[in-house]
């Protein structure tokens, strides 16, 4: 099976260099393997990097194309992807990753048994080893302080709603189509859906895993869960159907700090009073599963600190991602790419 390996990237250069090591040591026969690098529009050394890679490597692989991706964007990149890809199969993996030397060869084991979408677990790391860098981990690898999305941690082998770094049969996209254009964070989750009401399953395999990077300062963490929330809210307008209850827990939330706050103002105290308990209590409680078996640092006392402060990030993005919807919507019901990227994957 010829696999295409796909990387899209934007001012990447601190971590591209190790992805494409990563790359360089798959065990999979290199002359089965395509890689295409694309960029989009980097301002840094990304795109030098690519080209440096595709010079040194070009006669290893079975092609290597590095590619523009004048949108930008990780859905613009995807579909630059669908339409130059020439193999079988094409496999997702994230510029800010790393990928273990069997991961495009256990990808294709599970492919090979009937699959037509195969993934796995996506646990998330640290770049540092210091204790605050630990510390911004435990909080976004707990299940109180990011999510309980499968890809993150599922062990066994199971049919999940999506993955992280997916691997897919022609076949598949060739009937679906593109990805979305017009969504920033959740294409993945939209595309996943149509996939899924096309009968097509999801396989995550417990043999497969990769590996995502935690961003690393809590300001970026933060604009990235105000980003996730935010392009929830919007997604919500367009396919309710792809969204899970959960990603909106922490919209909840804000919504009700702010009506217990409006409820103290006026004399009435006992509902806040018991929203915020309940919240620390739990805030505690998670904190102190988080370090369990851990070394201990002083920076994990801060945890339920750092709990609150991503829950009120995203809550906050998905309230202004709901409230700017509909009229987004207005010009977003449907996205031209989706059947665009088809038509051109047909005619080739």
């Amino acid at each position: 099976m010829k696999v295409s390996l796909c990387v899209v990237a934007y001012n990447e250069e601190e971590r591209l260099p190790a992805l494409l090591q990563d790359i360089a040591g798959q065990t999979y026969p290199k002359e089965k393997i395509e890689v295409l690098l694309i960029d989009g529009g980097s301002e840094d050394g990304t795109k030098q990097q690519m080209e440096q890679f595709a010079g040194e490597h070009r006669e290893e692989y079975n092609g290597i194309q590095v590619l523009d991706n004048p949108g930008k964007i990780l859905s613009c990149g995807w579909n630059v992807a669908l339409v130059h890809f020439t193999g079988d199969a094409i496999l997702r993996v994230d510029a800010h990753s790393h990928i273990p030397a069997d991961f495009v060869e256990k990808n294709v084991e599970n492919l090979q048994t009937g699959e037509m979408v195969s993934g796995g677990a996506r646990p998330v790391v640290c770049e540092k080893e210091d204790g605050w860098s630990k510390t911004l981990l435990l909080a976004e690898e707990s299940l109180f302080g990011s999510s309980i999305s499968s890809f993150r941690r599922q062990e066994e082998r199971a049919y999940v709603t999506s993955l992280f770094h997916g691997a897919y049969r022609r076949e598949v996209f060739e009937e679906v189509g593109g990805f979305r254009e017009d969504l920033g964070r959740t294409e993945d989750n939209e595309m996943h859906y149509r996939i899924r009401q096309k009968g097509y399953r999801l396989c995550m395999s417990p043999d497969i895993r990769s590996y995502q990077y935690i961003r690393p300062t809590l300001k970026k963490m933060c604009r990235q869960k105000y980003g996730n929330g935010y392009w929830i809210g919007l997604t919500a307008g367009v396919c309710p159907g792809c969204l899970s209850l959960y990603y909106f827990v922490p919209w909840a939330f804000v919504g009700g700090i702010a009506l217990t706050t409006i409820a103290a103002l006026f004399g009435l105290y006992w509902p806040a009073l018991l929203m915020w308990g309940a919240y620390l209590l739990l805030a505690v409680v998670m904190a102190v599963c988080s370090v369990r078996g851990e070394k201990k640092s002083l920076f994990q006392l801060l945890l339920p600190v750092l709990f609150f402060l991503l829950h009120i990030s995203y809550g906050v993005g998905t309230w202004i991602g709901l409230v700017k919807m509909p009229f987004w919507r207005r010009t977003h019901r449907t996205c031209p790419s989706v059947e665009r990227v088809k038509e051109q994957m047909k005619h080739g």
